[in-house]
């Protein structure tokens, strides 16, 4: 049962024992973070290049410039997406048959891959295949990053460490902004081969540091390999591994999974049951994941240049970059705040940041063509990547990574990632049919942003009717919080029952009392 207080328990560290390596294992999986912005920011800059229109740009203007038509800007920046769709999905088998840490290696291996037949390409068909192929491994990456992350690190900063991978990725997308900005006058093919090639070096790094790094304990105990679940506890707390406080935590993982075992292996169907409201939570993860897109934030990071140049604002380069700066220092206040205001009220606040700015850059530009007005669009575009940093862009996130039960994690994180790839794709298709001047195109150009801003409108109603507060709770806590309360709004006021620990020493000592023998203490 649950009873009503005026805000959740605030969970503390522990006194004994370090965290620091749990938080090292998240913060370092988070790397996988910087593949997925570097990519995205990579992209936005190379199709505004001259040497890249020039090398696979089929049609002329009047005056003989090479061009790509929205057909092939659609094509080259969205197919990346139907890779990390397939990906995402295929990572709930891998990721339960070989784990987390090697699902890691084995993702970063199929994305270089696909970067070296892009740095090989010379013309759009072989470019599309190296964007599909890497899009496979970064989908790989992108469910398995925040699964692994909120498996191993301790409830009470959990929020943090899982946020640390949307800050990778805008790591990732200001150090391609750099990048671009730095090659884009060479007049050789290196001005976007560079770019696409140094995504080696991230991925180099991500699998070489992920074989140094502990499993999952959670993973060890659905493979009843309770000895290694023990282990990893042992590194994760810093603690030997017959210590008590590690004994506590796995005997809860693992009667947690014990009971979720009664019910027989899972599958992708089972997702879909609304067993322990499994259902419900697949649909706030789904739908999250579609929201986070639909703000119009990749539109800024994919088409941002574009846009600012045929906008008339002078050096869309340099605003681009200065987006992205934007975009880093805004996510490490959102990763704070996640932990100290919770889940919903960040998601509700930067809700409504986002839509009143996207609806100012839309009145703008729509209203009124001068370089004030240039200036107060950069400004707003500019208050509105500051309000998704620091909430829509790591809490969402956080709260794919941490809705789920063991018996389904690794399947419904799959399908919450293929949610917010599928979105990506549709976005990245459509956005230069819907901006873009010429036949077949809707040339909306900044009346974009009402779409937008619209979508934000629809976060704010959807977190507020329907994403829970788990801020403060186990993963195993969770499960608590979905089967007892009925109403989103309700689970601030929710107060977690006995452990499943101290359930199993309540039921072992009545048992002792009843059979009147000595009570011996527990063991896993």
């Amino acid at each position: 049962m649950f009873k009503s207080i005026k805000s959740a328990p605030v969970i503390n560290k522990p006194s004994e024992g370090s965290s620091w390596m749990a938080i090292l294992v998240g913060s370092f999986a988070a790397f996988g973070g910087i593949l997925y912005g570097y990519d995205t920011g990579s992209i936005n800059g190379i199709i505004a290049m001259n040497m890249f229109q020039r090398q696979f740009a089929t049609y002329h203007d009047a005056n003989g410039n090479p061009y790509l038509t929205s057909g092939q800007t659609s094509l080259i920046v969205s197919l990346l997406s139907v890779g990390t769709t397939c990906g995402a999905l295929a990572i709930s088998v891998i990721g339960d048959m070989v784990g987390r840490r090697y699902s890691l290696i084995g993702s970063c291996g199929v994305f270089c891959i696909g970067i070296v037949l892009e740095c090989a390409a010379s013309s759009i068909p072989l470019f599309i295949v190296g964007r599909v192929i890497a899009g496979l491994g970064v989908g790989l990456i992108s469910a398995i990053v925040p699964l692994y992350q909120s498996e191993a690190a301790p409830k009470w900063i959990r929020g943090a460490i899982v946020s640390g991978y949307q800050f990778a990725i805008t790591i990732g997308l200001l150090i391609a902004s750099i990048v671009n900005n730095s090659t884009k006058n060479r007049t050789d093919s290196g001005a976007y081969r560079i770019p696409i090639a140094l995504q080696f070096a991230w991925a180099l790094i991500l699998s070489t540091g992920m074989i140094f790094l502990p499993e999952s304990p959670r993973y060890y105990v659905k493979k009843e390999k309770l000895d290694a679940a023990r282990r990893s506890l042992g590194r994760l707390h810093r603690l030997p591994p017959d210590h008590p406080l590690v004994t506590e935590e796995l005997l809860e993982i693992q009667s947690n999974n014990e009971y979720e075992m009664l019910f027989g292996q899972s599958s992708f169907i089972d997702c879909f049951k609304n067993d322990g409201r499994q259902l419900y939570r697949l649909m706030v993860g789904t739908t999250i994941q579609a929201l986070q897109q639909l703000t119009g934030i990749n539109f800024i990071f994919y088409y941002g240049t574009d846009f600012f140049q045929k906008s008339g604002i002078q050096n869309p380069f340099v605003i681009a970059l200065i987006t992205n700066i934007v975009n880093v220092v805004f996510t490490p206040p959102g990763m704070y705040a996640v932990d100290k205001l919770g889940r919903r009220k960040l998601l509700l606040i930067g809700g409504v940041g986002m839509c009143v700015s996207e609806y100012i850059v839309a009145i703008v530009g729509t209203a009124v063509n001068s370089v004030v007005a240039n200036k107060v669009l950069i400004a707003f575009v500019c208050t509105f990547i500051a309000f998704f940093a620091s909430s829509w862009g790591p809490v969402a996130w956080v709260v794919t990574g941490e809705s789920f039960s063991l018996r389904t994690r690794s399947k419904s994180v799959a399908i919450c990632a293929a949610s917010n790839w599928l979105w990506n794709f549709g976005i990245g298709f459509a956005t230069p049919y819907l901006v873009n001047s010429g036949p077949g195109n809707a040339d909306l150009g900044a009346k974009v942003f009402f779409i937008w801003g619209t979508c934000c409108f629809a976060c704010i109603a959807f977190v507020y009717f329907f994403v829970y507060e788990t801020k403060g709770l186990s993963l195993e806590q969770v499960d608590e919080l979905f089967e007892k309360v009925p109403k989103a709004w309700q689970s601030l006021t929710f107060v977690p029952a006995l452990g499943v620990t101290e359930a199993n020493a309540a039921e072992k000592a009545e048992k002792a009392e009843t059979e009147n023998v000595e009570k011996v203490p527990l063991e896993v």
